[in-house]
Formats: C-alpha cells, sequence, structure tokens
C-alpha cells in the first residue's frame, strides 16, 4: 500500500468542503495522459484511499499480464483518523488510521501502455470497479 516516509503533522484538519459543492471544482493539473495510451479519468469528487488504489492496480497489472506497464497518477498523502466503535462524543481527535488521496473531477487516476487497446480498456475499466468515483477510459 502507498504512504507517505514522513509526514509534517500527524493529524490534518478535516476538510470541510461538502462533496456535492466539491463536484463544481474541476482538477486543473493531471488532466491528460502523459504516460500511456490509454487512461482512467475521474468524473466525480471522490476521497480513495491506499487499500483502494492497490486493489485498482493489482487488477490491472494481474489482466494486463507482463507485457503491460502501469503508471499510478495519485498518491495517498493525507492522513485521516478515525475513532474507535462505541465511544462517546467529545474526548479528542482519534486515531490516524490510513491515507486517503484527494481526487477531483477530470484527474488521470491511471494510465497503461504496451498492450492491445481492447485489453488496456478491459483493465481500465476493472481497476474503475473498485473505486469510489465515477470514472471513464480516455485514450489519445
Amino acid at each position: 500500500m502507498l504512504f507517505p516516509k514522513k509526514v509534517k503533522h500527524r493529524k490534518w484538519f478535516t476538510m470541510r468542503t461538502h462533496p456535492v459543492k466539491e463536484a463544481n471544482h474541476v482538477e486543473t493539473r493531471g488532466i491528460d495522459l502523459a504516460f500511456g495510451s490509454f487512461g482512467l479519468k475521474a468524473m466525480k469528487y471522490a476521497r480513495i484511499t491506499s487499500n483502494q488504489i492497490e486493489a485498482a492496480r493489482k487488477v490491472m497489472s494481474r489482466y494486463a499480464s507482463k507485457s503491460g506497464k502501469v503508471w499510478i497518477r495519485i498518491f495517498p498523502d493525507h492522513p485521516f483518523t478515525q475513532k474507535p466503535a462505541e465511544v462517546k462524543m467529545g474526548k479528542g481527535k482519534g486515531d490516524p488510521v490510513g491515507f486517503i488521496a484527494e481526487v477531483k473531477p477530470g484527474r488521470i487516476l491511471f494510465e497503461i501502455d504496451g498492450v492491445e487497446p481492447t485489453v488496456a480498456q478491459e483493465a481500465l475499466r476493472k481497476a474503475g470497479t473498485k473505486l469510489p468515483v465515477k470514472s471513464r477510459v480516455v485514450g489519445r
């Protein structure tokens, strides 16, 4: 799983953006294919955990076999916290649980190259089913 080697602060502020309002803000960076011939583009706002990124990467690399090359264009660098089950309100913030990547509409999540177009599209479609964001396959 992906996570940063070191973070300046263990617990970050909770992002107070409303997902519906955030959907209007489109991404300005990472919106074009840079490495591969096909890519998976996010169509909505989402917070993607490192486990979900790893699951999508595994299914892509497994389907693309040895000839295909996969690039991950997002990195989970935002720590998120969670309080244990059945704990009363108050008493401070919860403990860090994992890391997320904040994804806005238009962001390229994964890229693939070195395989047939039909194989690439199917691999990206399968990877999209592992993610909590609506996405589509784009090509050059």
